[in-house]
């Protein structure tokens, strides 16, 4: 049975990532910490394959994850490769990016979100040993990471950014476990709020007491980061509603969370190139980060350029899920009956059911024009 309150959760976390990077305002990190919720679900979907599965759904995620890439790699590597791009064996990243394919100096900024399939890839194969681990000592197993990330954060242990990257956003994955075995909905109220406040007021208080370039953006503090986002990931699974009645009566609603979350990662590699190409209309027509309706128009355009891509070639999403492509999502019965078939997989962020859920946002910052760019 699928659960429409953990599509319309990612269906946000997605549209907010877009706005923020073109918008680059910090305090929608603050207000929705997307990326951490998107690690969130994809952990839950991923202990609810592990659940089903065993180990063989580690190859199942990595067939719903690098089709997509494959495609965007397809016209963009050659790009670089005539624009400058050093041809070597690092190249083959682009197939399998266990680390940060190589990227000429367009490409490094438009490419930047690249770092999440990173990151979920490593994720993915740490996942049937965090699973055993979370099985036998799920409150340790959970601590973990966030207990490392203050180790590096703080000085004790001087870690390579790999294990930066698995404090920050594993922790947030771990906590999917915990959605997905039920743990977080048990939790009492007298328990649930009070820890999640102190998540918050400690997260709030590094932010504030390390604020970076950016000032209170998330995205330059790792560890207020994962604080503030472990409150929000509290919150929001540990007090989930069963469903949302209300977007079953608004059929553009609807159908707007299932192609978000059917495209999601179409819509999640695509953006940034976008974003990246339409910077230069601030110099152009003066569209500055303070001109409301200047941002609008943009956020507007991208969002219709990646609806375009979407169109073209978003159904490689369907082929990898095994599902009967279709150019738009969700436009009959049907579709949704293939999706949620017997012996089917759900797709990453795709199709969440009960007690799972999924997700489909390097850490650099780049500039073009006058406008500063983050790739969360």
């Amino acid at each position: 049975m699928r659960n429409r309150y953990l599509d319309l959760l990612r269906s946000l976390a997605i549209v907010r990532v877009v706005v923020y990077h073109v918008t680059g305002w910090a305090t929608l990190t603050l207000v929705f910490p997307a990326m951490s919720v998107m690690f969130a679900l994809a952990g839950s979907l991923m202990a609810a394959s592990l659940t089903r599965s065993g180990p063989a759904a580690v190859g199942r995620r990595l067939r719903r994850l690098l089709p997509s890439l494959w495609v965007l790699a397809v016209v963009f590597v050659p790009a670089m490769l005539f624009t400058g791009l050093t041809v070597s064996p690092r190249v083959l990243l682009w197939l399998f990016p266990i680390a940060d394919p190589p990227a000429n100096h367009w490409g490094a900024l438009a490419l930047s979100i690249i770092w999440y399939l990173r990151d979920y890839l490593w994720f993915v194969f740490a996942s049937p040993v965090a699973f055993w681990l979370f099985r036998r000592a799920p409150l340790p197993t959970v601590l973990a990471p966030y207990l490392l990330l203050v180790a590096i954060e703080v000085g004790i242990y001087p870690a390579p950014p790999v294990l930066r990257e698995f404090g920050l956003y594993f922790g947030a994955w771990l906590l999917g476990f915990a959605h997905h075995a039920g743990m977080l909905r048990r939790l009492p109220g007298r328990l649930l709020y009070p820890v999640a406040f102190v998540l918050a007021v400690g997260g709030g208080a590094w932010i504030v007491g390390h604020p970076g370039p950016r000032g209170y953006d998330l995205n330059d503090n790792p560890l207020g980061n994962a604080l503030w986002s472990a409150a929000f990931i509290l919150i929001v699974l540990g007090r989930a509603p069963a469903g949302v009645a209300w977007l079953s009566r608004s059929r553009l609603a609807e159908r707007a969370v299932t192609v978000l979350n059917r495209r999601a990662l179409t819509v999640y590699l695509w953006h940034m190139p976008f974003v990246v190409a339409l910077t230069p209309l601030v110099d152009v027509v003066g569209w500055s980060h303070q001109d409301p309706v200047g941002l609008a128009i943009r956020v507007l355009l991208v969002f219709a350029l990646v609806g375009l891509v979407t169109v073209a070639v978003g159904w490689v999403e369907d082929v990898a899920a095994r599902r009967r492509p279709e150019l738009i999502p969700g436009g009959s019965a049907r579709s949704a009956d293939v999706a949620a078939r017997p012996g089917g997989e759900a797709a990453d962020g795709v199709g969440t059911t009960v007690g799972r859920a999924v997700a489909p946002a390097q850490r650099t910052a780049g500039e073009a024009a006058s406008i500063e760019i983050n790739a969360r």
